[in-house]
């Protein structure tokens, strides 16, 4: 926990360090804004095309989790998956994928699979490029309840009205009110 607080504080400090320099620099359409968690969305135009990173994560206390549990984007937006400790997959609910038994994409959505990353720092990425709701999850701690949701543009799909089968995640609606739910937020 303390760690976010520090890596917060930095990302705010640096942050505002470039705001001082704003000024030097030609306009651009591109622009970058923060999610309720901290992280920041960069949007080009405001509709997509932006970066915003999920992390991975096992407690010390020996909870799995992705955090934020809940993440609103813009269709077009790459979403980074972070290996922050322990040996994660971030793997989408399509039974197309073996370790997923039912589909809780939107139709016509591409399924995403990292595979298990073992390395502290290690990422893939994801451009979710159709609009509607995403549940996916963690393939060796799905059933620890490591399950997370990802809506894009507006709530829709197979995956609205329920929750994934091997745990909770915020309700469609709070993620999009909110932008970003937090684990300790949801589960505290």
């Amino acid at each position: 926990m303390e760690r976010r607080k520090v890596l917060k504080a930095a990302g705010f400090a640096a942050t505002a360090g470039l705001t001082g320099l704003a000024g030097c620099s030609a306009p651009s359409d591109e622009t970058d804004t923060p999610a309720s968690d901290g992280t920041e969305t960069s949007t080009e135009g405001g509709s997509g095309g932006g970066t915003t990173t999920v992390e991975m994560i096992t407690s010390d206390d020996g909870s799995y989790y992705f955090d934020p549990i809940g993440l609103f984007v813009e269709a077009g937006t790459t979403v980074t998956f972070e290996n922050a400790s322990g040996s994660h997959s971030a793997t989408a609910y399509d039974e197309s994928i073996d370790s997923a038994s039912t589909t809780r994409i939107p139709e016509g959505a591409s399924a995403f699979n990292s595979e298990i990353l073992g390395e502290e720092g290690a990422t893939f990425e994801h451009t979710f490029e159709t609009t509607g709701t995403y549940d996916y999850f963690c393939i060796p701690h799905k059933s620890l309840g490591m399950v997370a949701r990802i809506v894009v543009g507006e709530a829709g799909g197979p995956a609205e009205g329920s929750m994934p089968p091997d745990g909770d995640v915020p309700e469609s609606g709070t993620i999009v009110d909110q932008g970003s739910v937090s684990y300790d937020e949801f589960s505290g």
